[in-house]
Formats: structure tokens, C-alpha cells, sequence
């Protein structure tokens, strides 16, 4: 027969007793994870990364730093709002520096910097998809990818490349099609890609960049080979051949052009936004291209490599991610929970290029070009 566990023990004692097993759960979960923690932090110098237990250390390690230079392509506008909430958190980076590289020329001549050892000062830096690999031996080997997994870091790891875990991509790149809507209604646009290859759409009545990056970002949903054919087939509409998004935005806004394959879903926001007329349509079209973007890392040469870091886990934060979509506009990373990328694309086919393609993208799109005939801009 029981009895009231009151009458047997002071009521006090059996409240604590009560609550012994969640302590003991509670401090086997402590020594599992600190257990665990140990162990990536060992796999990882075994391979000759860096790996921090603690984000409590790695903000001391950053408070004596006390700096952070950092080399980015992020816009202006944006990296001033990333900035000054930045040093709102972490107010003791009270010297921060930032300088914009605007363009292929520009990242190709600090590469070369890097290589000769003159770019000096610099803390972190933008991999430039063009020469994504040649950056590697000059990116400090932080272990970020697993931190971000152990929580050391607020990092999303989908961000972060398995085969260079050093490297962060902090935005992610969608091809949609672009139209005036008073030359063509939305319901006549195109709905899927091969809807280009219609009739109606034959002779002139489209534009296609002569760096068709779209078409090559197709590749992980289609495999190249029919990536390639659909190309071939699309060169054979005769469309009208065009460089440079905004510009060809711009176009189909003075009403020139009716349609547009595959602009960038921000360059296409921006230029909604400044339409005054309201003839800009935009619509997303299955499998939707989309491309890691931004990939950032620390550098070897870095004098405040803790203050980088943290820098990128900013810029990777929910905080960080909604300035870029407010400000990008809609440039946070479609992997970003929350984003609006995430939020356009749920329940739709994507065609991604993750680190699995990444480096490959340049071979797709010389390809692609050559199956298109190598056109000239008109």
C-alpha cells in the first residue's frame, strides 16, 4: 500500500528529489555535447582546420582584435546598414573599414594581389565565381562549416561548402523572366522555360543575354545534355541578343522589348521598383535556376581573422539576411530560413547550383554559348 510521498520525507527534499532525474539528464547532455564538441574540434585540426569550442571565445579573441577590414561586392547601401548594426552588437570593433569591388577587373586584380602577396590589410574577402578555386590557398582554414553545425556558430550550414568548410555563400541568385506587361499579359508570358520554344514566340520577340548564366543554372534539373539542346533550339526562335541585365530591363520598360529570359530576380525587383509606369511584370518559371551567391571567407593574411568571423556569421544571421533582402532588394539566401526566397519558392522545382556545381558553372555556360552560335549583341 503507498502513502503520500509527505508523510514519509520533508516536502522540501522531495521537491529536489523530483527534479533529480532532469539534473542528471541535463548534465549527461552537457558532457555528451562538450564530448562532442572535442571530437570535431580534433577531426577538424587533423585536417588542419581550426575549430572553436566556444563563441564566448571567439568574441574575446575579436574584442582584442578590436578592427576588421573587409574586401566585399555586396552594394554600398547594404554594407553601410550591415556595418552599423555589426558594431551595434559587438561595439568594441570600433575601427571598421570596407572597400567595394564593383566588377570582374577588380576581383581578378586583388586574386593577383593575394597571390603575390601584396594584398595585405585585408581580413576578409569575396571568392568571385569566375576563379572560385584559385582563392583557396589563400583562405584561412576555419573550420566553419562544422562550428556552424555545433552551434559554436549561428550559421545555417546549407551556406556552407562540405568539400571547403571555410567558405560561407551569404546570398543566392534566382533567374525569372521579365515582361511589359503591356505588350504582353501575364497570362500570355511564358510559364515554363520550353514555353519559349513555342511559335508565337518565334522571330525577335524575346531578348536573351549573350551571357546566358540562366540557361547554365538549368543544368542541375536537366543535366547539360539537354540543357545544351534547348539552347540550340532556342537560337533557332532568333531572339534578340542583348548584355547587361538593367539595361535590358530597361528596354522592356520604354517598351522596346516585350520580353526578357532570365534576369536575376533582384536586378528585375529593383527595376520594378523604379518603373514608374508599372509595365514590369515578373514571373518565376519551373525548374527555378538558382545559384549560391556571395561566397565569403577570412584570409590567411588577415591581422583580425576573429573579427571575420564574425563578420560572416553577421552577415549569414537572420539580422544580416533581412537587410539583404530589403536592401539587396530580396538578395538574402534562399537556404536562409525566413528569407524571401525561401518564401517564393516553397512548393516549387528548383535547379540548384550548390557546391556540387559551383565551380563548374563557367564550363556549362561555354557550352551553352557555343550551342547558342556565339551570338553578338545587336
Amino acid at each position: 500500500m503507498g502513502f503520500p510521498l509527505t508523510k514519509t520525507i520533508p516536502l522540501h527534499l522531495a521537491i529536489v528529489l523530483a527534479f533529480v532525474p532532469f539534473f542528471f539528464a541535463a548534465a549527461v547532455f552537457a558532457a555528451a555535447s562538450g564530448a562532442d564538441l572535442l571530437k570535431a574540434k580534433k577531426d577538424a585540426e587533423a585536417k588542419g582546420y581550426i575549430f572553436e569550442t566556444s563563441h564566448d571565445d571567439i568574441v574575446a579573441k575579436a574584442k582584442k582584435e578590436g578592427k576588421l577590414r573587409v574586401i566585399t561586392t555586396l552594394e554600398a547601401d547594404v554594407v553601410k546598414l550591415a556595418r552599423e548594426a555589426f558594431r551595434r552588437k559587438y561595439p568594441f570593433i570600433s575601427d571598421f573599414r570596407s572597400e567595394e569591388l564593383i566588377d570582374v577587373d577588380a576581383n581578378q586584380r586583388f586574386l593577383l594581389e593575394i597571390k603575390a602577396g601584396r594584398g595585405k590589410g585585408w581580413d576578409t574577402n569575396r571568392l568571385y565565381t569566375e576563379f572560385y578555386e584559385e582563392y583557396f590557398p589563400h583562405q584561412k582554414k576555419f573550420d566553419i562549416l562544422r562550428m556552424a553545425e555545433h552551434k559554436v556558430l549561428t550559421i545555417p550550414p546549407r551556406l556552407l561548402d562540405p568539400k571547403t568548410p571555410n567558405v560561407v555563400t551569404i546570398s543566392s541568385n534566382m533567374s525569372v523572366i521579365a515582361y511589359n506587361n503591356k505588350l504582353l499579359p501575364a497570362d500570355k508570358a511564358p510559364d515554363h522555360w520550353e514555353d519559349f520554344l513555342k511559335p508565337e514566340f518565334k522571330g525577335r520577340k524575346f531578348v536573351v543575354d549573350i551571357r546566358p548564366i540562366s540557361l547554365a543554372v538549368t543544368v542541375p534539373a536537366w543535366g547539360l545534355e539537354k540543357t545544351v539542346d534547348f539552347a540550340r533550339r532556342l537560337a533557332a526562335q532568333d531572339p534578340i541578343w542583348g548584355r547587361g541585365h538593367t539595361k535590358i530591363l530597361g528596354s522592356l520598360a520604354i517598351g522596346e522589348n516585350p520580353l526578357f529570359l532570365g534576369p536575376n530576380l533582384g536586378a528585375a525587383i529593383r527595376a520594378q521598383k523604379k518603373d514608374p509606369t508599372g509595365v514590369l511584370g515578373v514571373k518565376i518559371v519551373e525548374p527555378v535556376p538558382t545559384r549560391l551567391h556571395e561566397a565569403n571567407g577570412v584570409l590567411n593574411q588577415a591581422e583580425s581573422p576573429y573579427a571575420g568571423l564574425l563578420w560572416l556569421e553577421f552577415l549569414a544571421s537572420p539580422e544580416g539576411q533581412k537587410i539583404m533582402d530589403d536592401y539587396w532588394p530580396l538578395g538574402a539566401s534562399v537556404f536562409s530560413p525566413g528569407s524571401q526566397q525561401e518564401q517564393l519558392t516553397k512548393g516549387k522545382k528548383l535547379s540548384v547550383v550548390d557546391w556540387n556545381h559551383y565551380a563548374k558553372v563557367d564550363d556549362y555556360l561555354n557550352k551553352i554559348v557555343e550551342a547558342l552560335g556565339f551570338p553578338k549583341a545587336k
